[in-house]
């Protein structure tokens, strides 16, 4: 826990502070007093001042602000008028305004070139295992293949595969260009997709993994019913009630059908067949039906992993080229699911709140500087995204003010301005207490 606290907290105070500093390093360019600099809001708990700003910490960790001399909030003295936010030409505000996501851009560059210098490592979009019968059973997968391409669009990695079959959920059509075995095209059929929902329930039902279980026991759990019924770490599956099994997903499919019912297992133990009779506990599936149950695990196929496992190390102007395509795109496609979820074509138990944030802050840390780098990347573009969007009270609702000023020859009036940021803070609120509700949802059901 308290892991998670501190790579949630160090990752949340370099993202505000580079995006608020893209606001006053700006700021002060364009000659504008700043007055405080603060990460969190709320009664400072330490500040100090240095070039005619208060740098400040204050105690609630939510984001942080940057105070500006302006008229609309304080009287400023004529000598200083000239020094004051509201006093600059409209493309100097929006430079200033457009500063804080930028710079949350940029660190994401600067991180994905690090990581890219330093050598990454991933996995290749390679399907280990197919859950028979599911959607890419049906597409023809059996297992062993590389994906190349989702719907046209190229994939590297186990991780941009994902995110392509996620946008292929939400427009109910999914294309596969396998690069190996054979180069070919295989399609999921449209009847298979249409009670999918776009989400990681959904993505789970599409029955594809990385990874390729082998019909060998790894794990017996002491208090389960494969324990009761004399499974052992290394028997080997070989029948199920007088059928030969055709892998781990066979067997795995067949005891999830059968709860509370017993069935006859031949296993392979020490050279030896022998037949053991367990009865699968009965469990609630998400659906409400019932499911059976023996909390056992395989034995995973490493030489089939190994051959997915990828790595790479650029120099300096390749690493920088990978890290702007590499943030652009991850831009492009946080766009493209909120666009979606406005929408309704994707759903909204996507969003993610504060507490799974900091949950995946903690797991990417305890997993290496790799991942805890890459998350503070895609959060940092997260944060650009979000506060580009046109909504009052987000730098994006800011700009979208001064674009129509910039349009009419005047100014919003302020009373239009008001009534926005009533309407915009109604807006985030509502997002970031249904994000909430998810992030506490995921937590209780596991």
């Amino acid at each position: 826990m308290l892991s998670t606290i501190l790579a949630f907290a160090v990752a949340i105070g370099v993202l505000v502070t580079f995006h608020e500093f893209g606001h006053y390093w700006v700021a002060r360019r364009c000659g504008v007093k700043v007055l405080r600099f603060s990460i969190g809001f709320g009664r400072p708990l330490f500040s100090v001042r240095w070039r005619g700003t208060e740098w400040s910490i204050s105690p609630i960790p939510l984001g942080g602000y940057v105070k500006m001399l302006d008229e609309r909030e304080m009287d400023v003295p004529a000598h200083e008028r000239h020094l004051a936010f509201n006093a600059q030409p409209v493309s100097r505000r929006m430079a200033i305004v457009a500063a804080g996501p930028l710079a949350n851009l940029l660190l994401a560059v600067l991180l994905y070139m690090a990581l890219f210098m330093s050598g990454v490592n991933w996995i290749k979009p390679g399907v280990g295992s197919v859950q028979p019968g599911s959607p890419a059973a049906q597409a023809g997968l059996r297992g062993g293949e590389v994906i190349a391409a989702v719907n046209g669009e190229a994939v590297e990695s186990w991780q941009d595969l994902r995110l392509a079959l996620m946008e292929g959920l939400a427009d109910k059509a999914i294309t596969l260009t396998l690069s190996q075995p054979t180069t070919q095209q295989l399609t999921v059929p449209p009847a298979a997709l249409a009670e999918l929902e776009a989400d990681n329930h959904g993505l789970a039902r599409l029955g594809l993994s990385p990874a390729r279980p082998l019909a060998e026991i790894a794990m017996v759990d002491a208090n389960g019913a494969g324990a009761r019924g004399g499974l052992q770490v290394g028997d080997r599956l070989l029948a199920l009630d007088g059928q030969p099994l055709r892998g781990w997903e066979d067997f795995s499919r067949q005891v999830r059908q059968h709860p509370g019912q017993p069935l006859m297992l031949t296993v392979s133990r020490h050279g030896r067949e022998l037949t053991l009779r367990l009865t699968p506990d009965s469990l609630a599936g998400p659906d409400g039906q019932r499911l059976g149950r023996l909390n056992v695990a395989p034995r995973q196929d490493e030489a089939w992993m190994n051959s997915l496992r990828m790595s790479r190390q650029d120099d300096p102007i390749s690493a920088l080229a990978h890290a702007v395509e590499k943030t652009w795109d991850t831009a492009w496609s946080s766009l493209s699911m909120i666009g979606r979820m406005v929408l309704g074509q994707l759903s909204m138990d996507n969003l993610s709140g504060p507490l799974m944030i900091a949950d995946y802050a903690g797991q990417s840390a305890r997993q290496g500087t790799q991942s805890y780098l890459e998350f503070m990347a895609l959060i940092s573009i997260s944060l650009a995204v979000l506060n580009l969007l046109p909504i009052p009270v987000l730098d994006g609702g800011h700009l979208m003010y001064y674009t129509v000023e910039l349009l009419r020859g005047r100014p919003v009036s302020e009373r239009t301005m008001a009534l926005g940021q009533r309407i915009g803070l109604a807006a985030l609120l509502g997002l970031m207490t249904f994000a909430l509700f998810n992030d506490i949802q995921r937590l209780v059901t596991g």
